[in-house]
């Protein structure tokens, strides 16, 4: 195993896109572990001068550079050598660092889980000092709140005959899965689709709620220690992104009706289901009404997200 490290720099960031073209700024052997920097947010998100939060330089040349593209600002891609559709990303997430004092919120008038219903009549945007020592941030009418850093996108590039996706909707891909599980200690599956998988992150996340309702967590920037392992075709019955924490297994479901979400995350648990006890179908969808919680992921990115999740010690006998 080899130690990389990837900076977030203008040659090694790109806006808010997912390709089987864009180069690769970083190629891996499988196993290697990655340390990589993220930024999150344009100008316009930026704390003033004089508010005590601090921007940083990288961030600051990045948005100089006045890069093409819009929503997120991701890092990468990485190529994993011998990656090929098919083949399944194994990615665990070892490390997540606060990278700044500070982080933002936004509303806007025209998105989110309430469109239309709050008086603004542009962005409104709130930021929001971080107490990175004791990862908390505090509020601007008082409360402090817990920090829990986990990365809103982590995806790979999309099948070259889907050309290019933006990184606004989680996909089969992965991309914008806004899952609050997927933090320190958590590992995820993605689905290659393209040589060398092509690995890109961002949209740090303080912390959210289950749902992130007006469209946007404590965004901010992270730092994160991946280790990248690749399970070859045929060795898995994984065909679309799920995880796993220490005491969990967890499935994704993603669609525009939040029914339809809903019914992709059961069956892809009654599938990690059966793959762990050989049960049948029907007794894993009993199982499932019985023991495993679904929620609303995101409810905000157009492809809207429920994921679900059982406790790993429940599925013990004896």
């Amino acid at each position: 195993m080899t130690d990389h490290t990837l900076a977030a720099t203008p040659e090694t960031v790109h806006w808010g896109r997912f390709w089987s073209e864009l180069p690769p700024v970083l190629a891996i052997a499988p196993g290697d572990r990655v340390t990589i920097q993220t930024f999150s947010g344009r100008e316009a998100v930026l704390p003033p001068e004089g508010s005590g939060m601090t921007v940083a330089p990288e961030l600051r040349a990045i948005l100089a550079a006045d890069l093409p593209g819009q929503a997120h600002l991701l890092t990468g891609p990485v190529a994993i050598d011998g990656a090929m559709p098919g083949d399944v990303l194994k990615i665990g997430i070892e490390r997540i660092e606060l990278g700044a004092d500070w982080g933002f919120n936004a509303v806007r008038p025209a998105v989110g889980t309430l469109p239309g219903e709050f008086p603004v009549s542009q962005s409104t945007v709130t930021q929001i000092p971080i107490d990175r020592e004791n990862r908390t941030c505090r509020l601007p009418w008082g409360a402090t709140l817990p920090l829990a850093p986990f990365f809103g996108v982590m995806g790979v590039a999309p099948a070259p005959e889907w050309g290019e996706l933006t990184s606004i909707q989680p996909r089969l891909n992965g991309g914008n899965i806004d899952l609050k599980l997927l933090s320190e200690g958590a590992t995820l599956y993605l689905p290659v689709h393209a040589t060398g998988a092509l690995f890109s992150c961002g949209d740090g996340h303080g912390c959210q709620g289950d749902g992130e309702v007006c469209i946007t967590a404590l965004e901010t920037a992270l730092t994160g220690t991946f280790r990248f392992d690749l399970l070859k075709a045929g060795t898995t019955g994984i065909d679309m992104p799920r995880a796993e924490t220490a005491d969990e297994l967890i499935s994704m479901g993603f669609h525009a009706s939040l029914d339809t979400a809903l019914q992709i995350a059961l069956r892809q648990m009654i599938a990690i289901i059966r793959e762990r006890t050989g049960i049948t179908e029907t007794e894993a969808y009993q199982f499932c009404s019985l023991a495993v919680d679904f929620a609303v992921t995101q409810s905000v990115n157009q492809e809207k997200g429920v994921h679900g999740r059982l406790r790993k010690t429940l599925l013990e006998t004896g």
